[in-house]
């Protein structure tokens, strides 16, 4: 029975998590020799720096400029608190550093392209919906050839929340019984998933962004599937489906390479 799978695409498809914290560590190393001699300890600044990152991305979503921002508006708190001279030299540092994640590496997880391609082979309908700059996503999407497998149909929203994913439901005429939402997170992925009424399959990732991970308490109208791989999303989705109709073919896996 073809299927609207809609995909997330940082820490879904591609890694994105492990990145920005190989770049926190280095703000860490860095702020902690600047500031330990004001007693103030790593664990300490990067509680407040989460504190600052979360808040700022509630209000203004993926924003590119966020994540440098979160560096200097810590580097300022810290600052203010314990009177030690700010330095221009300094913010630009940590900015440039901050900035510097969007360089890295574009790597998939493993088996994306098997698990993409089975769920084509099996007639489904695949769409990209991402969160974040636009420039800064379609360039992760060309560097992992994702529109063999996405086309047009891919979705790049500064603010991922219900509100947005609602309104690309409704403008594009989706069924919504055989809709299916497939991400990492609880907040952007999962719940506005619920809460529009389609089916979500939760990827749950180690090391997870504390901003992703919130209660979720929304009553599923349809499947609420929690899976740790993606080459277990085609088999889940068939086995709920096999499970819903007798019609269902029967179950094949994705074939993974030796």
């Amino acid at each position: 029975m073809k299927q609207t799978l809609l995909f997330d695409l940082d820490d879904t498809l591609i890694y994105c998590n492990k990145y920005f914290h190989l770049i926190l560590e280095q703000f860490a190393d860095e702020m902690t020799q600047w500031l330990e001699p004001f007693g103030f300890k790593r664990e300490e600044i990067l509680r407040k720096h989460t504190e600052i990152d979360i808040a700022g991305v509630q209000v203004f979503g993926f924003k590119s400029e966020h994540f440098p921002q979160s560096f200097v508006d810590t580097y300022r708190y810290f600052h203010n608190l314990c009177g030690r001279s700010a330095s221009d030299e300094e913010e630009r540092f940590l900015w440039k550093l901050g900035y510097s994640v969007y360089d890295l590496e574009v790597e998939p997880y493993p088996y994306m392209d098997e698990t993409l391609q089975h769920l084509i082979e099996e007639g489904h309908d695949l769409h990209l919906y991402t969160g974040g700059d636009y420039s800064i996503q379609q360039n992760k999407v060309e560097r992992m050839n994702l529109k063999r497998y996405f086309g047009d149909r891919i979705y790049v929203r500064q603010h991922k929340n219900t509100e947005a994913l609602e309104q690309i439901l409704r403008d594009g005429k989706f069924d919504r019984s055989s809709t299916w939402m497939i991400g990492n997170s609880l907040r952007t992925d999962v719940l506005p998933a619920l809460q529009c009424g389609i089916h979500s399959v939760y990827l749950k990732q180690e090391g997870e962004w504390n901003y992703n991970v919130v209660p979720v308490e929304a009553k599923p109208q349809g499947a609420f599937l929690t899976l740790e791989a993606l080459p277990e999303v085609p088999p889940a989705i068939h086995q709920y489906l096999y499970r819903n109709s007798e019609a269902a073919e029967p179950l094949r896996n994705v074939q993974k390479p030796s």
